[in-house]
């Protein structure tokens, strides 16, 4: 269904993963189960869910270290950690490298529908703030796309929409190459560098129909969008 809520769960225990899931389906959600970090990870870049819910102990990548590395390319999406942990250290952990809620094992399927639907629901309302315009563009972050005045929208990839957020975030004014390579790319070396230059390439050309757009290559800084 259309309206069906997107949900990556990633819970290393077979049974209980496999009762999450079923439980979520007959809710109607869309469910994309992983069991480890590794493979959530992997399925987070190419299925675009909506909210995450991760187990803490997982073996391959913990939820706490894949937060971390979601958190470095994505500050939106929630997070729900799910654990048998209950030191208070472990909570804040979770809430301090990015988490939105925690949930203590055994819970009621109940209270995790709740959780999610508010988080969603909250994500929703705040991403309905970012339509941006530049130009004769319309650029609707949270759907990752770009429409130059009636034409049709042209859809970005994820890393491109983010890019473009944040150089019209910065408009006028110099988007740090470092920074922005960390946050999105998560390590700053040649390759990803030459990687983001492939990126504003692309994202020059999508923007071309307005002769006023101008993405700059500062030499030794970054990149500036000028209108």
């Amino acid at each position: 269904m259309a309206n069906e809520i997107k949900v990556l769960l990633a819970e290393d225990e077979a049974a209980l993963g496999q009762i999450i899931k079923e439980s979520l389906e007959t809710r109607e959600f869309d469910v994309i189960l992983c069991e480890n970090g590794d493979k959530a990870f992997e399925k987070y870049q190419s299925q675009t869910p909506e909210i995450l819910v991760l187990d803490v102990m997982m073996p391959k990548k913990d939820g706490f270290t894949l937060a971390k590395e979601i958190r470095a390319i994505d500050d939106t999406i929630p997070i729900i950690f799910l654990t048998a942990k209950s030191q208070t250290a472990d909570v804040v952990e979770g809430f301090s490298i990015g988490g939105n809620d925690y949930l203590k094992k055994p819970f009621s399927m109940e209270e995790l529908i709740v959780r999610i639907n508010n988080l969603v629901s909250r994500t929703k309302v705040q991403k309905a703030s970012e339509l941006l315009n530049i130009g004769g563009f319309t650029f609707d972050f949270p759907k990752q796309q770009l429409q130059y005045k009636s034409e049709d929208r042209v859809q970005l990839t994820h890393r491109e929409a983010h890019l473009l957020f944040h150089l019209i975030k910065n408009k006028n004014k110099v988007l740090d190459r470092t920074l922005i390579l960390n946050k999105l790319w998560g390590t700053d070396d040649f390759f990803t560098a030459r990687s983001m230059d492939v990126f504003i390439s692309k994202l020059r050309k999508k923007l071309n129909q307005d002769k006023s757009i101008q993405i700059i290559n500062v030499r030794g800084y970054g990149y500036k969008l000028t209108v």
